[in-house]
């Protein structure tokens, strides 16, 4: 089988976009996970999104969830997915399962700063090249 290749993103055909995200390595799969953010982060940060973290406080936009506020849980790379607390579905006999979401329904509200690093700089700070 061919390895990886960035290449396949610039095709238009859904077969090769569908392998690109499915052949994608760990560290690029993580940017697939990113997710808006809320209008005074936006204002704050000057980002548009940014990658989901355990932690994090979303508010779900779609589905039956939908306008529900809760914490990632966790975040699965390998099957692009994110978990929320409090999120269940019951099965047939009585046991409870999390719910996965899919990054694209969900808006991030709170971030979770235990990572300085993962925080981008504020949009008050100026910029290179700015005198």
């Amino acid at each position: 089988m061919k390895s990886f290749t960035s290449a396949w993103l610039s095709s238009k055909r859904p077969a090769k976009q569908r392998k690109y995200r499915y052949n994608a390595p760990l560290h690029l799969k993580h940017t697939f996970l990113n997710a808006h953010l809320s209008k005074e982060l936006r204002s704050k940060y000057g980002k548009r999104s940014l990658p989901l973290k355990k932690g994090d406080e979303v508010l779900v936009m779609r589905g039956s969830f939908a306008k529900k506020q809760a914490k990632v849980l966790s975040v699965t790379l390998s099957d692009s997915v994110v978990y929320l607390e409090g999120m269940q579905r019951s099965k047939k006999d009585g046991s409870k399962y999390n719910v996965p979401f899919n990054p694209r329904a969900l808006m991030l509200v709170k971030l979770n700063d235990a990572d300085k690093r993962r925080l981008p700089q504020t949009t008050s700070q100026p910029t290179k090249g700015a005198n």
